[in-house]
């Protein structure tokens, strides 16, 4: 090979930012799929899409090359965390935390399984799964892609499921039909960081921490995981992609994984004297793949400078390179006759992504993960009930699945329609009530004529996946749920309150008011698993694998401070009444966030529109305005937003709001036309603003009363010419008296 194309194996650009054509050229080792990229730019794209180019870039990759060098095959990776979940139709599983619940290991496996098959289906090679982080902090935004606090469990959990992606090491079927390239992720610490800040720190001496987060990965490098993930979090103050002790010394050397180490993405850029296109350090450290979703480009001509200047020795690329030929041969791609992704097993059976037998495997994870926290004797549910089922979440598959799930939020935005195949709660309930001779009514406000026999409050977190779900408090802000079990009680009904949450939180509001309380996670899509355990048919054997806290501040520790310990979880027998809980919190009476937009993600009550079409959480294409998402200072933790002529985005907040608008942005370049900013029914010209302050980076435009008399409660940004502006926060916030307005 050349070292040029050695040192194409190395680099990993995601779909949205290269072609077939360039794979041609350049002859990547592996590419991906981010979050929220699919096929051709179209991330509902239907399988056959997938698979289309599967194909296209395996063609490019393995086109002859001149003097006979070999043409070395690509492959694709792509994060199915809880199920084969970035393509419509594929079974979604419950998310780890529910898993961890189960305590069952054969169940897992049997899901790594059924994923693999899904993931075939579509011609991809590699699943970034399992998380096999310990989270220690429920604060932390991916606690749900943890199976348990403890490192123990975490262990057990993560290495079934490698074998059941890759199978079993040494079977006649391992890497094989039904199979998949695995990763444990992340090395190390991740569930660690001070505070659960994602991609934060984790600081302690290191031999203890180790004993935590590094606990899980010896069972996962037994059971022949190929791959293993760097994680973004540093230790004691240095990012872990630039940690050559332990990337190499501990991981390699003292774990004994002679696997391939891939980076995430663009981490290797946080590392102190590096970008996401220049970072020897990264590769020097032990790191094999650069996860570099757009600066491919770049990062290939500083890689090729820094080898033929000496400061990356040619053995360090010849074992990377080694390594990443290892893992494709493992898994037959270096074979002669190795075929291309539609022609290898399962590829285009259509009808496995959602089979009945992995739906069936769905709802037995969903039923074994449910954790009764408290029930005064309502459940099960009495053949024959009139059951009413409440709350906006009782039939939105989407909110029941959380992040991960066809986008990289995920989010209500995605209607059932998005779900063919998939049981809603309400669903499940409904066809459980009618099989038990009751009856089912669905009402999301809880109103009713004829009062039920039951109700059943459906509620919990809005989806959300990584540094987007921090939290500084274990306070659930949306009192729904709360409102609506007050409701029923002051009307006589019984009620069940079933919580969507990717972790615990601080409910002792809503557990007094309740006369049954579960913890149901984040199921997927298999809502009748619930019913299954609610009407008897399963004894509700879910313990919890993390503790639940007592206070509303900070999480509990290694179970201190928690209301109910590791292990609680109750028998539908178990009817034994619980005390009243302590509903002082002081986070309470904090006054609202004014934040409209932040960390790629729209604040609830803030809406998006382009012309008369809503923007889901400022994404997509309408009224002339493109919005994608794009890297600031995190994975798409901004909008690159592209004005068409006479194109208007507007942002407008529902309800009362007060202070002044302050906007981080980037303009690159002059703009074109003329440029207007409204505020309510004030609108001012900002063109020869914005002509200063082009090309200037990061600033921040700040909009006061001095300049816009009102304010009012929408924000637009309106452009007669072509225009692209980056937009990474928007929020309220009352400036001194008499600032004055700055772009």
């Amino acid at each position: 090979m050349s070292f040029e194309r050695k040192v194409a194996q190395l680099i990993q650009p995601q779909i949205n930012s290269f072609t077939a054509e360039d794979m041609r050229r350049y002859r990547f080792g592996s590419y991906l799929n981010g979050g929220n990229g699919g096929p051709y730019g179209d991330e509902f794209a239907p399988a056959s899409e997938w698979l289309k180019l599967a194909d296209e870039m395996w063609d490019a990759s393995t086109a002859p090359l001149p003097k006979g060098e070999p043409a070395i095959p690509t492959m694709w990776g792509t994060d199915a965390v809880h199920g084969h979940t970035n393509v419509k139709r594929a079974t979604i599983f419950p998310h780890n935390i529910a898993l961890g619940a189960t305590r069952d290991p054969d169940l897992v496996r049997r899901i790594g399984a059924a994923t693999a098959t899904e993931i075939e289906v579509t011609g991809i090679d590699w699943n970034f799964s399992p998380t096999v982080a310990v989270a220690r902090d429920d604060r932390w935004g991916r606690t749900y892609e943890s199976y348990s606090e403890q490192p123990g469990l975490v262990a057990e959990l993560g290495a079934a499921l490698v074998e059941g992606l890759q199978g079993q090491r040494d079977a006649q079927d391992y890497l094989g039909k039904g199979r998949v390239i695995a990763t444990a992720k992340h090395f190390f610490g991740d569930g660690g960081t001070d505070q659960g800040v994602d991609q934060g720190d984790v600081n302690g001496d290191l031999e203890e921490l180790k004993a935590i987060h590094v606990a899980p990965y010896p069972a996962t490098i037994s059971a022949g995981v190929e791959t293993i993930m760097a994680s973004f979090n540093s230790i004691n103050g240095t990012k872990m992609h630039g940690r050559k002790d332990l990337l190499t010394g501990v991981l390699r050397e003292e774990l004994g994984f002679e696997g391939l180490v891939v980076g995430d993405w663009n981490a290797h850029g946080q590392i102190k004297g590096c970008t996401t296109s220049n970072c020897p350090q990264a590769l020097l450290a032990g790191l094999d793949i650069y996860m570099v979703p757009d600066d491919w480009k770049a990062l290939h001509a500083s890689l090729v400078a820094q080898v033929k200047n000496g400061s990356i020795p040619m053995a360090r690329i010849d074992e990377a390179v080694a390594r990443v030929l290892r893992v494709k041969q493992n898994a037959g791609m270096l074979d002669p006759n190795a075929a291309k992704p539609s022609a290898r097993p399962n590829a285009g059976d259509y009808d496995l992504l959602g089979s009945a037998e992995h739906r069936a495997i769905a709802r037995e994870a969903v039923a074994k993960s449910q954790v009764i926290l408290k029930n005064d004797g309502v459940l099960p549910i009495k053949d024959g009930a009139s059951i009413l089922v409440a709350g906006k979440a009782a039939d939105s598959i989407a909110q029941a699945a959380g992040g991960w799930t066809l986008t990289w939020q995920g989010g209500n935005e995605l209607t059932n329609d998005y779900f063919p195949g998939a049981t809603s709660i309400w669903a499940g309930l409904s066809q459980a009530a009618e099989e038990a001779g009751g009856s089912a009514t669905l009402s999301e406000d809880g109103s009713f004529s004829a009062k039920p026999d039951i109700a059943i409050v459906v509620f919990g977190e809005q989806p959300y996946a990584e540094f987007v779900g921090d939290q500084k408090t274990m306070v659930f802000p949306d009192e729904e749920g709360l409102g609506l079990l007050k409701k029923f009680d002051a009307e006589g009904v019984p009620t069940v309150a079933l919580f969507l949450s990717g972790r615990p939180l601080w409910m002792n509001r809503e557990i007094n008011a309740a006369d049954a309380f579960v913890a149901s996670w984040l199921p997927g899509s298999e809502g009748a698993g619930i019913a299954d355990v609610l009407y008897g048919k399963n004894n509700a054997s879910g313990r919890l694998s993390f503790s639940w806290p007592a206070d509303c501040g900070g999480a509990p520790v290694n179970g201190e401070g928690a209301l109910f310990a590791v292990g609680y979880g109750r028998s539908l027998t178990d009817k034994s009444p619980l005390a009243k809980l302590d509903e002082n919190c002081g986070y309470l009476s904090e006054s609202k966030s004014a934040m409209w937009y932040d960390l790629g993600r729209l604040t609830p009550g803030i809406s998006a529109t382009a012309g008369e079409t809503q923007l889901a959480n400022l994404r997509g294409e309408a009224g002339g305005i493109a919005a994608r998402g794009f890297d600031y200072q995190r994975q798409e933790d901004a909008r690159e937003i592209t004005f068409g002529p006479n194109a208007k985005l507007t942002l407008s907040q529902a309800g009362a709001g007060t202070g002044d608008y302050l906007v981080l942005y980037n303009l690159e370049d002059q703009p074109a036309g003329t440029v207007t900013l409204t505020l309510g029914e004030t609108a001012i010209d900002i063109t020869p603003q914005l002509r200063l302050s082009a090309g200037k980076g990061w600033r921040e435009m700040v909009i006061t009363e001095n300049c816009a008399p009102g304010l009012g409660e929408s924000f637009s940004i309106s452009s007669d010419a072509p225009m692209q502006m980056k937009i990474a926060r928007i929020k309220r916030q009352s400036m001194p008296e008499g600032a004055q307005c700055s772009f």
